[in-house]
């Protein structure tokens, strides 16, 4: 199902559903990678990179020009993302390198 599928708001709401079930295990994949860095760096301060966030921003920007998508939305989506990765990291981080 494509949105221009969609003739009713039930539609839509079917398809964002179907979507939100691919998108949620992506995202609990991406959080181990995460949990994974912040376990790996051994200085706290690397938790946040700028040039990294940067760089996979410009990535996103660069994957929603190449399917037609509204770049303002994907950069914003991603920077929320982002910020949201980085107070998990910190949290793993915390968790790997502070002794009890």
């Amino acid at each position: 199902m494509t949105p221009k599928d969609c003739n009713t708001l039930a539609d839509v709401r079917q398809g964002i559903d179907a979507l939100d079930r691919q998108i949620v295990p992506l995202l609990v994949e991406r959080a181990g990678f995460v949990a994974r860095a912040g376990q790996l760096k051994p200085r706290k301060d690397q938790v946040v990179d700028p040039a990294r966030i940067e760089d996979v921003v410009a990535k996103a920007l660069l994957l929603a020009a190449d399917h037609g998508g509204n770049q303002s939305l994907i950069e914003a989506l991603y920077r929320g993302m982002i910020n949201a990765y980085i107070a998990f990291e910190t949290a793993e981080w915390d968790k790997a390198h502070t002794k009890d």
